[in-house]
């Protein structure tokens, strides 16, 4: 049994030698940069510098232009003999430029705003992209599981094939019953049904996780067994925790720009035109003007409108508190059952290896017991199929111990 162990263990780096290689950070790496929704990221950048693009225009001069004919019912009369009387139909057309020339910082605030919703909006893509990883790692740790699955069943595979023989001999110079080969045959079939069925269940998952990461992955890539440590700590660096001091940065330049809403404002104008009549009312002729000059205005009186959006937003800054502390809260019940999880899956690996030990044992003694016919084929094949499920269960044990680690870390941001 230990030659055809270390057989095994000999014969798999050269069973998979030249095979592509895929870690599991690798697997994080390609959902990040190949998922669908990455191409957010990009998007809302570009969608971000139009918008900073259109507020900066705030601080550009503004042009309108005014064009209107009327016709009035009266006219100034002129008390003066001789004097021209106005015409009743008047002509005009006007060009306006206004230019801000100061409104209390209310532009530089919005672009503030501007970029404390990008970098909010970012970082929402960012943790719809971490959510990623538990998927990864369950289909991950399901693949790592179905490969050492096929290893133990072409292990045992190779020594019913080597029983065989020696059966087959047995047989030939009368020391084991006729018809043994028959039941080791059968066994053989079996398992050859079993290698199939893990093949097939493997190749979906590697289906499933190259839709995941957005990128086609062999079938016959050779997934890397990672080693996996859980550090228990209290704190939490997931990408969310940003996410909530973001959303609160978010409603301070709110509040930033609320403030500067109200600010006096002081614009230069300039009015350029040509019509009948001018500015010279009694000059009934068609002329050009302009006007030059400065205005100011201040909302001085809002009813309380201003007051009330700065309530509001006090009570969002409340809501994102509550959704935070609700968070953490979740969080840490979830790291708590997956520790406690984490600590009886290290107790069965412990007793799975004192189980595999007497088993093996067992087989031992019924290999003797085989050879000299004292017991039948299906007798030991029934040892050796106990042996290979004790060892099946530990590789078991040890990818779910593993896959709950890689979940912790994922659960805690590490």
């Amino acid at each position: 049994m230990k030659k055809i162990s270390l057989f095994v263990m000999f014969l798999l780096p050269l069973t998979f030698y030249g095979q592509t290689q895929l870690s599991l950070e690798q697997c994080y790496n390609l959902a990040q940069s190949n998922y669908p929704l990455s191409e957010q990221s990009a998007i809302l950048n570009q969608q971000s510098l139009i918008g900073q693009e259109v507020i900066n225009k705030g601080k550009l001069p503004q042009f309108d232009l005014n064009a209107q004919a009327t016709y009035q019912s009266d006219v100034i009369s002129v008390p003066f003999p001789g004097a021209t009387p106005l015409n009743k139909d008047q002509y005009r057309a006007t060009v306006s430029v206004n230019q801000l020339i100061y409104n209390g910082g209310a532009i530089d605030a919005a672009l503030t705003m501007e970029k404390a919703d990008l970098n909010a909006r970012q970082k929402q893509v960012e943790v719809n992209l971490y959510g990623l990883k538990k998927q990864i790692n369950q289909l991950y740790f399901s693949i790592l599981l179905s490969q050492e699955s096929e290893a133990l069943l072409n292990a045992k595979q190779e020594q019913l094939e080597a029983k065989l023989k020696e059966v087959k001999s047995g047989i030939e110079y009368g020391v084991i019953l006729p018809a043994s080969d028959k039941v080791l045959g059968a066994e053989l079939i079996r398992l050859k049904q079993q290698l199939n069925e893990v093949t097939h269940s493997r190749n979906s998952l590697f289906q499933s996780l190259s839709t995941l990461v957005g990128k086609t992955i062999d079938q016959n890539t050779r997934l890397q067994d990672p080693e996996i440590n859980s550090n228990i700590t209290a704190q939490i660096n997931r990408p969310e925790m940003e996410l909530f001091q973001l959303r609160k940065s978010q409603i301070k330049t709110n509040e930033a720009l609320l403030a500067k809403l109200n600010s006096p404002k002081v614009f230069g104008f300039a009015t350029g035109g040509y019509g009948n009549p001018g500015l010279n009312m009694l000059d009934n002729s068609f002329q050009g003007f302009y006007t030059v000059g400065l205005r100011f205005s201040w909302n001085i009186f809002d009813w309380d409108v201003n007051t009330q959006k700065r309530q509001s937003l006090l009570m969002k800054n409340e809501i994102i508190e509550t959704e935070s502390r609700v968070f953490q809260l979740n969080t840490q019940i979830e790291l708590d059952q997956q520790q406690s999880e984490i600590n009886k899956l290290t107790e069965f690996i412990t007793s799975d290896m004192e189980i595999i030990e007497l088993r093996d044992e067992v087989l031992k003694s019924a290999d003797a017991q085989l050879r000299n016919g004292v017991i039948t084929t299906s007798a030991y094949i029934t040892e050796l199929t106990q042996l290979f499920e004790a060892k099946n269960t530990l590789s078991m044990h040890k990818i779910q111990l593993k896959l709950l680690k890689a979940n912790y870390n994922t659960t805690k941001g590490q």
